[in-house]
């Protein structure tokens, strides 16, 4: 428990409603609100008002339901290290997915998920594309694997939880340590310009060239 002398009360209340709001499958109600994180609608009502107005929680103006932001996505993007990866990457990306004709995706691990940091579409006419922000299970992914492993060697596979998906994942290493997992979601047709072999070795390659840049940066 913490100690009354530092106690902050109001900054208590919107921390649970944060994360209350993080792990909610859809909007909540006020009273919702209030019930989960053990309070009354009047003991939040104020911290909510101050969460809306900061951008930090949104309402919906018909059904009155409140649901977290993206606020708290782009302040992570401001904090160096995550910003310099971003900024590294994504140009080494979108050469892969030039090269290979299909989208990739930059993921990091985030409180025991994996969190995609940046998404770069597929130049040719199909592709598969995930959202940047998205958070998918760790122990279920190739990419969880692959940020999870301790010598985080390349993996292909297939998707877990898309049919007909492939995910080819790569580590991006600094100083040995694995600090993202670049993944290709290749999607096989006949009109695929790349085999999935090829695809693993130019993945191999951009995941060097981002770890050549950090290291260099």
């Amino acid at each position: 428990m913490a100690d009354p002398e530092y106690a902050a009360p109001a900054l208590e209340k919107g921390l649970d409603i944060l994360e209350l709001l993080a792990a909610a499958n859809g909007g909540l109600s006020q009273s919702d609100i209030a019930e989960r994180t053990g309070k009354t609608v009047g003991q939040i009502f104020r911290v909510l008002a101050t969460l809306d107005r900061r951008g930090y929680i949104a309402r919906d103006r018909q059904s009155g339901l409140y649901v977290l932001s993206t606020k708290m996505f782009d302040l992570a993007h401001l904090h160096p290290p995550l910003r310099g990866l971003i900024s590294v990457a994504v140009p080494i990306m979108r050469e892969l997915a030039d090269r290979v004709r299909q989208s990739c995706n930059l993921s990091v691990l985030d409180e025991g998920g994996v969190r995609v940091i940046a998404q770069v579409e597929s130049p040719a006419d199909f592709g598969y594309r995930v959202r940047v922000g998205a958070v998918f299970p760790l122990k279920t992914t190739a990419t969880g694997a692959v940020l999870t492993a301790g010598d985080a060697d390349p993996l292909v596979r297939p998707d877990a939880r898309q049919p007909g998906i492939i995910d080819v994942v790569v580590p991006v290493q600094v100083a040995g340590r694995t600090v993202a997992a670049l993944t290709v979601p290749y999607v096989a047709t006949t009109f695929s310009e790349v085999d999935a072999d090829a695809v693993l070795d130019a993945a191999a390659d951009a995941a060097r060239s981002i770890s050549a840049g950090l290291a260099s940066g």
